[in-house]
């Protein structure tokens, strides 16, 4: 398919990864984490890092919208579902999160809640349209990528003045994530590696542009390289960061240059100020409280905040004591680290929300075969690296 398989070339991969041993320090070693949930299963996909040298390593980051939601937030939505009779909407992959006391949306949609998987904001409005006379809650989650669609549906309900559509917003800031990975005393003590450069996301990017990541390079003397996410673009990446390490620099360069610029989308941008303010703080999934690291909706558009509509109130919950999966959101641990990662903890039935998404950490080495390091006779053998990827 033109414009998608150059970037999947398998004998192109394969001399990237020949100059990128070429280039490396023989005497150092690399840390470099892709903060995106869609390079994380991109890697894992295509065996990115069975052509990487030993020396560099891919550090898994909390990229993954699905993964770092809090089970406190869907214990907000579970009850809005099953105790105030609301019509609950949102993504698929949200519907299977694990919550509190073993349930899920999923589950508890099996026990009568009106819960409905959709695609879009938009999907959530027609619904409020269509049926009058039920509150129809959206449970927004997602980065930078999917707040303006929210944020137009909002508006647009508003406009159409549709009384029973509201949004319970979880959404999320790129930038203020990676700042509290880098600075906070939190999150080193519950336990961080060293990191030499980020390779900063595709989709979002496109949104907010390039310029958002430079105070990174300038302040804590972190390279990043925005990348798309075919193999090819995640390896260009991955040689660009090494060449910045080796000599010394630490600037924001941009690989996807067929889709980012360093302003973004500046009426997509727009459309967020409009209908959202920051928050002063929000609990993600592995790092804690981050600070203005997520959005609220803003006063002029109060009537379509779920919170406030139906008084919710934020309790954190800890995650399952099993699960790694806040290790493995931080980069300290990789899926195969966790006990139960592979035989209780699986895609059918996840116990941490890791192994929800495609593009959580632990679904990508499950589904792709990376779970085959573990010394576990009865672990599944499937051959998706003999047939698929950029390394077979």
């Amino acid at each position: 398919m033109k414009h998608i398989d150059e970037y999947r070339n398998g004998d192109l991969a394969r001399q990237l990864g020949a100059r990128i041993a070429a280039e490396v320090d023989p005497n150092r070693r690399y840390h470099f984490m892709e903060f995106c949930g869609g390079h994380t299963h991109a890697i894992s996909r295509y065996g990115v890092t069975e052509l990487l040298p030993p020396s560099v390593r891919m550090v898994h980051g909390p990229g993954c919208p699905v993964c770092v939601l809090p089970i406190g937030r869907i214990d907000l939505a579970i009850d809005l579902a099953l105790n105030r009779g609301v019509m609950l909407c949102t993504y698929g992959d949200t519907m299977r999160v694990p919550a509190s006391g073993g349930l899920s949306l999923i589950r508890a949609k099996a026990r009568g809640a009106d819960i409905r998987m959709v695609y879009s904001a938009a999907d959530a409005l027609a619904l409020a349209r269509q049926h009058p006379d039920r509150e129809v809650v959206f449970l927004a989650i997602g980065f930078e990528t999917t707040t303006p669609p929210t944020a137009l549906a909002i508006r647009d309900a508003q406009v159409q003045g549709l009384a029973n559509f509201s949004v319970l917003c979880c959404h999320v800031l790129t930038p203020s994530a990676i700042t509290h990975i880098l600075q906070s005393p939190e999150v080193r003590q519950l336990g961080t590696v060293p990191i030499d450069g980020f390779i900063g996301p595709a989709h979002v990017s496109i949104v907010i542009g390039s310029e958002p990541y430079e105070h990174f390079a300038q302040e804590y003397r972190k390279p990043v390289v925005i990348a798309g996410f075919e193999p090819l673009d995640v390896m260009q990446a991955v040689m660009m960061l090494v060449r910045q390490v080796n000599q010394g620099r630490a600037e924001v360069e941009n690989e996807f240059t067929r889709a980012v610029t360093r302003e973004g989308n500046l009426k997509a941008q727009a459309l967020v100020s409009e209908v959202f303010e920051l928050r002063t703080s929000f609990e993600w999934r592995g790092l804690g409280e981050v600070p203005y690291s997520a959005l609220k909706i803003r006063e002029p558009f109060a009537t379509f905040d779920a919170e406030r509509r139906f008084g919710l109130t934020y309790t954190p919950v800890p995650d399952n004591k099993a699960c790694e999966c806040g290790a493995i959101l931080r980069g300290v641990k990789k899926p195969t680290d966790c006990k139960i990662f592979g035989t209780v903890c699986t895609p059918e039935n996840p116990v941490g929300s890791c192994m929800v998404s495609s593009e959580g950490a632990c679904a990508a080495h499950y589904t792709y075969g990376r779970f085959r390091d573990i010394p576990v006779v009865s672990a599944p053998q499937p051959s998706t690296l003999s047939t698929q990827g950029v390394a077979a």
